[in-house]
């Protein structure tokens, strides 16, 4: 699996953490920096691992930002994207479960690196469940759409 990686500056040492965990898992890590930690500014890596995502270059996508919300957001703004931040292994596991997330996002300063690993390992090997999610994932895309969820009642 392909995955895009970014962050600012307050999230690199996490993002190097992400990358060695992915390599570790036996995926293959696409940087979008930050490359140092200098400051830099979260949409960009965000727009960048997220059009990755977006556009079929990448499988999935991990973003670190000091909480982690920037990144969401900015994330989440482009098409086709559902990021989520997590903060614990649940959050995490939920989020790929019933959500079918794509881009996770983490806080380069809130979490501990034993944490982020389960974190990031909990959400690479949780899979989507389908059924009833499914429906609720298609609203999703609905709305980015700029149509009615409620229109969507089956599968």
């Amino acid at each position: 699996m392909k995955v895009a990686v970014g962050s600012d500056h307050r999230g690199f040492e996490a993002k190097e953490q992400v990358k060695a965990i992915i390599a570790e898992l036996g995926h293959e890590a696409i940087d979008f920096g930050t490359n140092n930690g200098n400051p830099a500014d979260y949409p960009d890596s965000a727009y960048l691992c997220a059009k990755a995502v977006s556009e079929k270059g990448a499988d999935r996508g991990i973003l670190a930002c000091a909480t982690g919300i920037g990144m969401c957001i900015a994330a989440n703004k482009i098409k086709g994207v559902r990021a989520a931040l997590c903060h614990d292994e649940l959050s995490a596991a939920i989020s790929r479960h019933h959500n079918d997330s794509n881009v996770l996002c983490v806080s380069g300063d809130q979490i501990g690196e034993v944490l982020l690993r389960k974190i990031v390992e909990v959400w690479f090997n949780t899979e989507f469940s389908g059924g009833r999610h499914q429906r609720r994932v298609r609203k999703i895309d609905a709305i980015e759409n700029g149509k009615d969820p409620r229109e969507i009642t089956d599968g």
